[in-house]
């Protein structure tokens, strides 16, 4: 890879820098047989059950790769999923204890930030960009046109 990424176009710069990271969090999160797909469903689910269409639009993802993340996931035996007994359309995915473990595990000691807030300079300064920049890319792709 060339020292000088200077000229290098912003996508690039971003989708490489995103790609690394993930490549960092991965490597961590592969003591639990988690991958980032899954940690943030873990997360997702720290709180109470919910759909596996509930998930999918949590993380902004299809349906279908929200199956095979929750097919990894309940390989693993990290969640569950049942039919609802109100709505037998809907299924209910919930943490199982190991999920539970894997979570407060894979996340004690803020493990990302330390992971990757040595690679990121101003930590806080870019969260606060990241968060801006998803919050206006989420909505131009998933919310409807009038």
């Amino acid at each position: 890879m060339s020292s000088d990424m200077s000229g290098w176009a912003t996508g690039r710069l971003l989708s490489t820098a995103a790609r690394l990271a993930e490549h960092a969090w991965d490597a961590h999160l592969a003591r639990w047989d988690l991958n980032h797909a899954g940690f943030a469903v873990l997360h997702l689910l720290g709180g109470a059950p919910r759909s596996q269409r509930e998930l999918a639009q949590a993380v902004q993802v299809e349906d279908q790769t929200m199956s095979r993340v929750l097919d990894r996931l309940e390989r693993h035996g990290h969640v569950c999923r049942a039919r609802s007994t109100t709505d037998r359309r809907r299924v209910e995915v919930s943490l199982t204890r190991a999920g539970r473990t894997a979570l407060e595990e894979a996340s004690a000691d803020d493990a990302a930030e330390a992971l990757l807030g040595a690679a990121a300079g101003d930590l806080p300064a870019l969260r606060a960009q990241l968060i801006g920049m998803i919050g206006d890319l989420s909505a131009r792709r998933w919310t409807p046109s009038g």
